[in-house]
């Protein structure tokens, strides 16, 4: 399902989903000590299956930045090499440090996170010789996504709503950022029902 210019459906401007199946209700209003950089592909900016919008929508401390390359005179290019700051990026891999919450370290925090298809959080990545110099952390191994309707790439594979709660609750223990996922269960479980449980076991279910 996708808008278009043609569709007259009662629309919520907030969430960015038909009035009929809007989620605002579901969206919780948390804060938290982290600041979280959500780095957007366009392609994937309206995408019905937009965890990266729900998230921000719910976290104040979040912001959403929609881009595939950043300029070397923006705001945020200047703000993520700001010394001040102890900025990450949350990318797994052999480079990436596991994510902890101890540490000496008392600057404020920001975690960097890519939303996008593997191969899109790759490409922006690679375009993005700011964002490679970051220091990389991984959340730990065993996770298991929940977005039922979107085939992982890899094991561990985590949408960006999920990968932000997990890394939140590592780094904010006494903090329970779980009421960020009520809304995306929400749209998952109104995705399979749109679809039918029929194609949904066809194409979703593991063999």
């Amino acid at each position: 399902m996708t808008r278009s210019e043609s569709d007259r459906r009662p629309w919520c401007r907030a969430c960015e989903r038909p009035a009929s199946h809007c989620l605002c209700s579901l969206i919780p209003d948390l804060d938290s000590n982290t600041h979280l950089l959500v780095i957007q592909h366009p392609s994937e900016q309206r995408h019905p299956l937009n965890t990266a919008r729900l998230l921000v929508r719910g976290l104040k401390n979040a912001r959403l930045l929609i881009a595939e390359q950043l300029s070397g005179q923006s705001d945020w290019y200047q703000q993520l090499q700001d010394p001040a700051w102890r900025t990450e990026l949350l990318f797994p891999g052999a480079e990436s440090a596991l994510l902890l919450a101890a540490s000496a370290d008392t600057r404020p925090r920001r975690l960097v996170l890519l939303d996008g298809t593997w191969r899109k959080a790759r490409k922006i990545l690679h375009v993005n010789p700011v964002l490679q110099h970051l220091p990389r952390v991984a959340l730990p191994v065993g996770l298991h996504s929940r977005y039922r309707v979107r085939k992982a790439p890899m094991e561990g594979a985590l949408s960006t709503v999920e990968a932000a709660v997990a890394a939140l609750n590592i780094i904010e223990p006494d903090t329970d950022f779980s009421a960020l996922l009520t809304p995306f269960e929400a749209l998952i479980d109104g995705q399979i029902k749109a679809m039918g449980e029929e194609r949904f076991h066809r194409n979703y279910r593991p063999s």
